[in-house]
């Protein structure tokens, strides 16, 4: 089938996936912490880190837990891998990640000024942090025009016809020529929202989504 999401329409495609996803009824709860205007770029970096191969609930009750008790990077740079452990169980690879947000903490007191990095060659730099969560830090906290690519944004973009490719770097490479320059910063927040509840791995809510008739639903195999 034909796919008829293109470059052309997909801002009307991602207004209706939003209104698809508040229909649904179940907003991922870490969109709403990293939407959260008064949170720090600390923050956000930290909760787009610690998202990584989690479950956005589990996150945003771990980030509410840690933030309460560690408000800087200062803060955070003075405390041990295992006293990090206690507070981001039950992330997934949270001893990992411990261990990375201490040392991450610690570069950014010591080399930025206690000032999270505004560049993406410096982001990447940082313990933990690849592509996927420098561009999305870059486009939450900064507004630049790039692409978060994760499993979500990499799966609906080949669903939808919009990208043919087989890799996250593929695809992220593919959207920056694609995507308008005004939704780029929007797209993996929305694309992510979208991934979690209507637009599921397996046997997605087609039913509820209100861009289905436009989807040409490539790989599914059983919808809903």
């Amino acid at each position: 089938m034909r796919s008829n999401i293109r470059a052309e329409n997909l801002e009307f495609v991602l207004n209706k996936v939003r209104e698809s996803v508040d229909k649904f009824g179940k907003k991922p709860p870490l969109i709403d912490l990293l939407e959260q205007k008064e949170g720090s770029d600390f923050r956000k970096l930290v909760g787009t880190l610690l998202s990584s191969r989690t479950k956005d609930e589990t996150t945003a009750k771990v980030m509410s837990k840690l933030f309460d008790k560690v408000k800087s990077p200062e803060e955070m740079s003075k405390l041990t891998p295992q006293e990090l452990e206690k507070l981001l169980y039950p992330v997934g690879f949270y001893k990992t990640k411990a261990k990375q947000l201490v040392e991450l903490a610690k570069i950014i007191v010591t080399k930025y000024n206690s000032r999270v990095p505004t560049v993406f060659d410096e982001l990447v730099k940082l313990p933990g942090v690849g592509r996927k969560t420098a561009n999305v830090f870059l486009a939450e906290a900064v507004g630049e025009k790039v692409i978060g690519v994760d499993v979500h944004v990499h799966r609906i973009s080949n669903r939808w016809g919009l990208v043919r490719t087989r890799t996250n770097k593929e695809t992220e490479e593919e959207l920056h020529k694609l995507v308008p320059d005004k939704l780029k910063n929007k797209f993996n927040r929305i694309l992510v929202a979208f991934g979690q509840t209507v637009c599921t791995p397996v046997s997605p809510w087609c039913s509820k989504c209100l861009i289905s008739e436009l989807c040409p639903k490539i790989g599914v195999d059983r919808r809903r």
